[in-house]
């Protein structure tokens, strides 16, 4: 099972090329702002393999924290696929000195994504971009919580739409099962942490329905 999903952990994004260095997305974003969990809540993809492996994912979660330097980040991910829950940490967050924030390769150190602008600092957006015969872009959004709004949902699928990204490619996830449980959470930017005891598949008000994919 883990084959299936390889190309949904973030270090296995990396392109046969490098991600291009023109015109990255600003995200106005400090690196203390990232630090933290980050809840995944959809994901949206021109390749037709991504976008069948984003039907497998439950649910999942990013973990921050600061690394070597003061503008490299740790991320470790965790995925719930099936029976399992599979964690990866060889990818890093790279906060520039123009606060442009690019997703890293630990080992190669070679670019796979960036993070794009959203409205609201409770979520985070990640681009990237595979070159394969042609180029195939994605997006991948977090958040610090599940109640996400039909406002901040419309944002996010108005980012994948100019991205050239349709609604039938874009995937909420479900969030059904317990498997990857998140033992704290930051909330916002409090310096507190709340423990979690589960996250339920419940939507909140305004949420998109479990499982389902975008308009």
């Amino acid at each position: 099972m883990a084959a299936v999903v390889t190309f949904l952990i973030l270090t296995a994004l990396l392109p046969a090329a490098a991600f291009p260095h023109g015109d990255p997305h600003p995200n106005n974003t400090t690196a203390s702002k990232l630090l933290g969990t980050w809840l995944y809540v959809a994901g949206a993809a021109q390749l037709p393999q991504h976008l069948l492996e984003m039907l497998l994912i439950d649910h999942g979660h990013l973990h921050v924290e600061p690394r070597a330097g003061q503008r490299e980040l740790l991320v470790t991910q965790h995925v719930a696929v099936g029976d399992q829950c599979l964690t990866n940490n060889s990818t890093y967050f790279e906060v520039t000195a123009g606060d442009t924030t690019l997703v890293k390769h630990a080992k190669t150190h070679q670019t796979v994504g960036s993070l794009m602008n959203l409205s609201s600092e409770d979520l985070l957006l990640i681009q990237y971009q595979l070159q394969m015969e042609r180029t195939y872009l994605g997006l991948y959004l977090y958040a610090r919580n599940l109640t996400v709004s039909a406002e901040r949902r419309e944002e996010f699928e108005h980012q994948a739409e100019r991205l050239g990204l349709s609604g039938e490619q874009i995937v909420y996830a479900p969030w059904k099962t317990e498997l990857c449980q998140v033992k704290e959470m930051e909330q916002g930017n409090s310096a507190d942490t709340e423990a979690v005891a589960a996250v339920t598949a419940s939507p909140a008000p305004g949420t998109l329905q479990p499982g389902s994919t975008g308009n």
